[in-house]
């Protein structure tokens, strides 16, 4: 399996395996190519995917006010299954986000339509000159109005440094979140893990512990497979040295969690926090999982679990050692989507492109491509599936000194 660099080529060889044939539109309108969709000449970065209650995709993103470091989380909403996005909104409550790209601000929709946004803020103390705080807003009309925002720790007075966070729609129809916290119950290196939910319009009103001694700065993965039951994904410090991937997952939405298990021994030895997390998706064949790491070899990996059986062995999924920040995602006819960002091999200065994987429902590779070209730098990416066969990314792009978020869209028809 050769890797391919013509992007025209790229959607060709997509739309070929999704099963489409040459009669459903002219070439030139399917490869209608990467779009901004951030501000011009103004900063933006850290893309999110996500879809609301009526199934349309969402992208937000963080979008800078001014040349003065003044930043609102942004979103735009897609009726048309990413054609097109309407004018992107700001979120007016989210007034000092801060933007990167690992720990990334997020919307999620419940079914009744209420959003909630949940965003990182810096929180520099004595003790962490890094350390941040997730806070959340809510809208109950579509967007129109915001409430003030909350701190999402419950015991904000003790809780100095929360960053991290991923969320999820459980199937009771609440919103489960987890992050890595400050507070902890060893003087051992390390953050720990806290679950929390909400109840209603009330916002998030219960947290707990459950797990300790992570890595601190490493994005975390909570998500719901198709039964209805939540996992958690993140980097665990394992006897004081070793940073490896853990899972663990829940059968009550979050009320208890079964032990904790290792999704790959690859014993990792570092001192100091990747920024690279693990990613999560789902097909009939059982749970899929990516990550970064450099134990037993460097760059991003793929393994899958059975509904009934253990982690298999590692994958790698890039010839580059440079390959990070994996997302993956199931669509269409139960196919996974992976994508990730690597560096252009001899590209000086320094620059990044995006790396898109298909593999089937057994989680067998089928195609592999690149979707930016080697004269831009463009890194972070999400994607999304959208109708029966369609995928959405998004990404942070950098040229000129510009820092822009644009997306792509790749569409067919899947087989039924």
């Amino acid at each position: 399996m050769k890797p391919i660099y013509n992007y025209q080529l790229v959607l060709l060889l997509f739309l070929a395996l999704l099963g489409v044939g040459c009669q459903q539109k002219p070439a030139q309108e399917e490869q209608a190519g990467p779009k901004r969709i951030s501000l011009n000449h103004l900063k933006a970065s850290s893309p999110y995917l996500t879809k609301d209650h009526k199934g349309n995709p969402v992208l937000c993103w963080v979008q800078a006010q001014d040349t003065a470091g003044h930043y609102l989380l942004y979103y735009a909403r897609s009726t048309d299954q990413g054609h097109t996005f309407a004018p992107p909104q700001a979120i007016p409550t989210s007034a000092g986000v801060y933007p990167h790209d690992e720990n990334l601000s997020k919307l999620v929709f419940k079914a009744n339509g209420d959003i909630l946004a949940v965003f990182a803020v810096q929180n520099p103390s004595n003790q962490n000159s890094y350390a941040g705080l997730v806070r959340y807003t809510q809208s109950f009309d579509s967007g129109k109005t915001w409430t003030p925002a909350r701190q999402l720790a419950q015991d904000a007075e003790n809780s100095i440094d929360e960053r991290y966070f991923d969320l999820a729609l459980l199937p009771s129809g609440e919103v489960a979140a987890i992050w890595l916290d400050s507070r902890k119950n060893t003087a051992k290196e390390g953050s720990s893990l806290y679950f929390s939910s909400t109840s209603g319009r009330q916002g998030f009103t219960y947290e707990k512990v459950i797990d300790r001694q992570l890595c601190q700065c490493c994005r975390t993965d909570l998500f719901v497979d198709g039964r209805g039951h939540l996992h958690a994904a993140y980097r665990a410090i394992l006897n004081d040295s070793i940073r490896d991937m853990m899972h663990l997952v829940s059968t009550d939405n979050g009320q208890t969690f079964q032990p904790r298990e290792r999704i790959s021994v690859d014993n990792w030895v570092i001192n100091g926090c990747p920024h690279t997390g693990p990613t999560l998706a789902w097909t009939r064949s059982g749970l899929h999982a990516a990550w970064y790491t450099m134990g037993g070899g460097s760059g991003v990996f793929y393994t899958h679990k059975p509904q009934a059986g253990a982690f298999a062995p590692r994958e790698a999924v890039s010839t580059l050692a440079s390959a990070k920040h994996p997302q993956l995602v199931s669509f269409g006819n139960e196919q996974l989507a992976l994508v990730w960002d690597e560096q252009v091999p001899q590209a000086k200065p320094f620059r990044a492109r995006i790396g898109l994987q298909v593999r089937d429902a057994m989680g067998a590779p089928v195609l592999q491509s690149f979707l930016t070209a080697d004269t831009v730098s463009a890194s972070y990416p999400v994607v999304v599936g959208v109708g029966d066969s369609h995928l959405l990314v998004a990404y942070t792009q950098k040229q000129g000194g510009a820092s822009e978020v644009w997306y792509q869209r790749l569409e067919g028809k899947g087989k039924k």
